[in-house]
């Protein structure tokens, strides 16, 4: 009879003992429970209110655009009410031959976009204007050796225009985008520089253009003029290009996915602009290549290098020669080479306050064909080397040096406009620069130009402003 009483005495105490952690475990759940329902309740409440809130802004914005509508109807409604009662007074002062066109009554008008110029592209003006003095004729000057096109001359004496613009520039969907630009001379006549739509979502890293535009060879060809870091194109450009390339035609370029920057590219032109002439090969007469590569050296310092090829046809170029009172006209290939190299140097990445840049290109080009008629075949070079370093905010000092090499040339054309007498023509140019902001630019330039027989010293004074939405100009 002892065993099942200290059996029970010891199972009466474990209850005892454990029933007291039971209680406090059921007390605790119980309150975190009521704890959850609570936020719960609260959070609930919340989102109802913020749901309530959002219909009742929906329905105010609704009567809000409905009563707008309501009172642009109203508007043109007391506007033509009033114009016919002006009219029927009008009528009984002095009652008219013939009754009023119908047209003439103002039709209801059409609801207008969210933004006034929602469906208008950014429209941008660049002014670029000159003084020049000359010590030598500016129409007299050439370039000994190479017959040269019109925009190659020398800026006119006096006061100009210069090359201003006006450009237009859009997203026309998010597959394409547009670009237009016009451009006017010293004599006022506008002329469509650019005019192209290029793609904005091609895959792979490709991009295509189709239009007129400017080529992607060399380093400053597809830089508007008031983009250059001088007044004027060096010799190179200005002998084998007339200043810049540019023709209709398509471009496809394609950027590979690479660590360092590198760009391959390829252009098919109608084969119209110097150096091509006459559409050849059913206008498509002209073709380029080219590649860009360029990377970091440190968080101050970057370059960039390229390699590009034209390949052109011309048929009856004709060129100005200050020699005859004849024009020149050459018919033939012409094949031209550019290597470029780019170094840019701002101190912790920073151009605000100093930078550097140098741009060194050499030009080879190789035509044959006939000139004047007469069999023609040479090889002719041309180098340019350049710096500008802003040295303060806002002030630039620019230094450049540029010259070419005709080659020889056949006894037939000596004393034609393409013989150099044996003179290398050259130039020499020092610029000083300042910047009013990153829209305005005041330049004072001088040249001490050799590039014909007798030298010729030249002062440019240029103003450049922009306004209006302007693209990010080039590396």
């Amino acid at each position: 009879m002892k065993k099942p009483c200290l059996a029970a005495a010891l199972m009466a105490s474990a209850a005892a003992l454990v029933s007291p952690a039971y209680a406090d475990d059921a007390a605790d759940l119980a309150a975190i429970r009521k704890q959850l329902n609570q936020i719960d309740h609260e959070y609930r409440a919340k989102i109802e209110n913020l749901e309530t809130r959002l219909k009742k802004a929906e329905a105010d914005a609704k009567a809000a655009r409905t009563a707008a509508a309501n009172a642009s109807k109203s508007a043109v409604a007391a506007q033509s009410d009033a114009r016919a009662a002006q009219q029927q007074v009008a009528q009984v002062a002095a009652p008219p031959a013939e009754p009023p066109p119908i047209d003439s009554l103002p039709a209801e008008a059409p609801t207008p976009p969210a933004s006034a110029n929602a469906f208008n592209p950014g429209i941008a003006a660049v002014l670029n204007g000159f003084y020049s003095a000359s010590s030598r004729k500016p129409d007299n000057q050439r370039i000994a050796g190479f017959a040269i096109g019109d925009d190659a001359k020398l800026i006119p004496n006096g006061f100009s225009l210069g090359e201003s613009e006006i450009s237009f520039a859009a997203n026309i969907d998010p597959e394409m985008a547009g670009f237009l630009d016009i451009s006017f001379d010293n004599e006022n006549h506008p002329d469509v520089e650019e005019a192209y739509v290029r793609s904005t979502d091609l895959p792979w890293g490709f991009t295509l253009k189709a239009g007129r535009f400017l080529s992607g060879i060399g380093y400053i060809n597809e830089r508007h003029a008031h983009d250059w870091s001088f007044s004027d194109a060096a010799l190179p450009y200005r002998a084998f290009l007339n200043t810049q390339y540019g023709d209709d035609g398509v471009q496809l370029r394609w950027l590979a996915p690479t660590d360092i920057f590198l760009e391959f590219g390829a252009e098919w032109f109608r084969g119209d602009e110097y150096p091509a002439a006459g559409a050849a090969h059913g206008g498509q007469g002209t073709v380029t290549a080219f590649v860009h590569a360029g990377d970091d050296i440190n968080e101050s310092s970057s370059w960039l290098a390229a390699a590009s090829y034209l390949h052109t046809r011309a048929a009856g170029l004709e060129t100005d020669n200050p020699l005859s009172p004849v024009d020149d006209t050459f018919t033939g290939d012409t094949d031209l080479g550019i290597a470029s190299l780019v170094y840019k140097w701002a101190p912790g990445g920073n151009p605000t306050v100093n930078n550097f840049t140098a741009v060194g290109e050499f030009f080879w080009d190789r035509q044959k064909g006939d000139f004047d008629l007469l069999p023609f075949h040479r090889d002719s070079t041309g180098w340019y080397l350049q710096g500008v370093y802003q040295f303060m905010p806002q002030w630039s000092l620019g230094l450049r040096y540029s010259q070419l090499d005709s080659g020889n040339i056949p006894l037939s054309l000596a004393g034609s406009a393409l013989d150099d007498f044996g003179h290398s023509a050259r130039a020499s140019t020092a610029l000083l620069e300042y910047d009013t902001s990153e829209f305005g630019r005041l330049r004072l330039q001088y040249t001490y130009d050799q590039t014909d027989l007798k030298p010729n010293n030249e002062i440019l004074f240029q103003y450049t402003v922009i306004y209006g939405p302007h693209g990010a100009h080039r590396y």
